[in-house]
């Protein structure tokens, strides 16, 4: 009789076919007893299934959980360990949907990490304040919840924008228990049906197990990176403190060849090669007052000189852009500038070769100043005792040739003395010339014939580097031993009293000998060339008179006789006003415009004054 009951538990059968056998023995006529014993068979079997039932889904649940600490010795990807563990709190459970919300400490809520079975985005994207929902109950108080209907339960804070989520997700039935690390909760694990449905005592306790093993996971996680970022940062110092002592090494090599450059007598250049060879790119050497000494790095704008200030001012290396700037000063005063375009931001080398290159320019100038002293004192004597023995020789061994034509100018200021010594100094070495400075002024001895154009270039040039007009006045001078020769004494003053008439006239940053003086040339210079000043002045008229046989000199002095009148200058020569309106046009063309501007009239007054009283002939 219970034979058939055996097959059926055999066979896993459902709890309706146990009610064949009854069924079968009362349409054969078995009698109540039969009946009886049968009934209790079946109710022993029933008893037998449900206990097998139950062994089986403990057999499941140790299998997930086993299952679960193996994800978590083999931890790889934590996410790949939560999705497992929600993914398998929906199977045993047999819910619908299952997901896992965790704290953030920042906003002090819960949010959604992991769902399995949810179709709603506003769900997937809720977030659950503290105690507010089941959720956010289960992670305040860090006790499971459950309620097979969540909407009819009152024990629940409920939410306006909560219960939209839940509603459009379709839950109903809901159970929560808390992930706790110690005394702390971590978040919530979930399982939800879309039904009304009780949770049993064991899915409570099998949930919690679930979720004592993501708890497990995350912390896992969580040590498992602080240990990664440790290592990456112990990594990061190694490899720091190995670049560190790499560069500190390499730095030092490169000052070690640029001081063995030095040493051998190298310069500028030799110091920028060894830079460019360790560092590539292109560099660019600047002296004090910021121009090229070496190397080409393209335009420069004002923004660089900032940076090369900011560069001195921090005792550092300054980066604009693709450039670096390494700059050093002595004494608040700037020395040398390196600019470097490369892609190696070595700033070591570049400060070390900055230096290195002030230290060669700081010993050029040391021993500058002591050869101007030298230039100086010789040009001294040039000028107060021309006739000391041993000039020439001493010019000599300065590179100084004294018995080619020289010119001698005289530079009025009111710059920085020094400053313009050292520039004068520079210039005569660069020249083969002599220097001296003297209060006020700077004195040049400089090779060459063209006074004039030697003043002009002077002038413009220490006023650039002095940010001060300087005004130069010259004069030409053929040294003791050379043909002609003159006095260098006289040449000086001669100078002197251009500089000073230069100033006089408003001309002050100008530059001229006493032949660009015109009529005041006459006045300051010692050679009186009287002929050349008619020449320059009127000479083009005297030659188109001599040439046409015209009279144009005759009619500009009849012209100027008559205080500008063409008609009384028609009168004056019995000539008809128009002749007058054409002379006067042609000697306009020839003496160009502006020759009727009060400066330039006198000036053309006095050499036709000159030239009529016989003290030249045409030129």
């Amino acid at each position: 009789m219970g034979r058939q009951f055996l097959e059926l538990l055999a066979r896993e059968a459902s709890a309706v076919e146990f009610e064949g056998p009854i069924i079968e023995a009362r349409a054969r006529g078995a009698d109540p007893a039969t009946i009886e014993e049968l009934e209790q068979a079946k109710v022993e079997a029933l008893k037998v299934r449900d206990l097998l039932k139950r062994r089986a889904r403990r057999e499941a649940e140790l299998s997930a959980l086993y299952d679960t600490a193996g994800d978590l010795a083999a931890l790889r990807d934590l996410d790949a360990v939560l999705e497992a563990i929600v993914h398998r709190a929906r199977q045993l459970l047999a819910t619908d949907v299952a997901y896992m919300t965790l704290h953030d400490p920042e906003q002090g809520d819960t949010y959604m990490r992991v769902t399995d079975g949810s179709i709603s985005a506003k769900f997937r994207a809720l977030r659950l304040a503290m105690g507010a929902g089941l959720g956010g109950l289960v992670a305040q108080t860090a006790t499971p919840y459950s309620t097979a209907d969540y909407f009819a339960d009152a024990r629940f804070r409920h939410k306006h924008h909560i219960d939209e989520a839940v509603k459009e997700e379709g839950l109903v039935a809901i159970l929560g228990v808390p992930l706790r690390l110690g005394q702390r909760v971590i978040g919530v694990l979930m399982a939800a049906n879309r039904s009304a449905r009780p949770f049993h005592q064991e899915e409570v306790s099998l949930l919690a197990s679930l979720a004592a093993h993501a708890a497990v996971a995350i912390d896992n996680a969580r040590l498992l990176q602080e240990t990664r970022n440790a290592l990456e940062e112990l990594s990061q110092a190694h490899r720091t403190a190995r670049a560190h002592g790499e560069a500190v090494e390499r730095a030092a090599l490169a000052h070690d060849r640029m001081t063995s450059l030095v040493l051998r007598g190298g310069g500028i250049e030799d110091v920028a090669a060894v830079v460019t060879d360790v560092l590539g790119g292109s560099l660019a050497v600047l002296d004090d007052l910021g121009r090229p000494l070496t190397g080409d790095v393209g335009e420069l704008d004002a923004g660089v000189f900032e940076s090369a200030q900011a560069s001195r001012a921090l005792g550092r290396t300054v980066r604009r852009g693709d450039l670096l700037i390494a700059s050093v000063d002595v004494g608040g005063e700037p020395l040398a500038t390196l600019i470097l375009r490369s892609d190696d931001a070595d700033e070591r080398i570049l400060e070390r070769a900055a230096l290195v290159c002030a230290l060669l320019l700081l010993f050029r100038r040391s021993v500058a100043e002591a050869e101007g002293r030298v230039r100086g004192e010789l040009l001294d004597d040039l000028i107060s005792r021309p006739g000391s023995p041993g000039l020439a020789d001493r010019a000599w061994r300065l590179g100084v040739d004294l018995s080619a034509p020289h010119v001698v100018v005289v530079v009025r200021h009111e710059g920085q003395r020094e400053r313009a010594a050292f520039w004068a100094s520079s210039q005569a070495t660069l020249r083969h010339g002599l220097a001296a400075g003297r209060a006020g002024e700077v004195v040049l001895l400089l090779p060459g014939a063209n006074a004039g154009g030697i003043a002009q270039r002077v002038a413009a040039e220490l006023s650039a580097s002095l940010q001060v007009p300087a005004t130069a006045g010259a004069s030409k001078v053929c040294l003791p031993g050379a043909p002609g020769a003159g006095d260098v004494a006289a040449a000086y003053q001669e100078a002197r009293r251009c500089a000073e008439a230069l100033i006089a006239l408003g001309r002050a940053g100008d530059g001229a000998s006493a032949a660009e003086l015109g009529f005041v040339g006459l006045l300051v210079g010692d050679g009186r060339d009287v002929r050349g000043f008619v020449g320059r002045v009127l000479g083009a008229v005297i030659d188109y008179d001599a040439r046409r046989g015209t009279a144009l000199a005759d009619t500009l002095a009849a012209y100027f006789g008559s205080g500008g009148s063409p008609s009384r200058t028609a009168e004056a020569m019995h000539i008809h006003v128009n002749t007058v309106t054409q002379r006067l046009d042609r000697i306009g063309k020839l003496l160009g415009d502006g020759w009727l501007e009060p400066e330039r009239a006198l000036e053309i007054q006095l050499a036709l004054r000159l030239h009529r009283l016989g003290h030249t002939s045409t030129p």
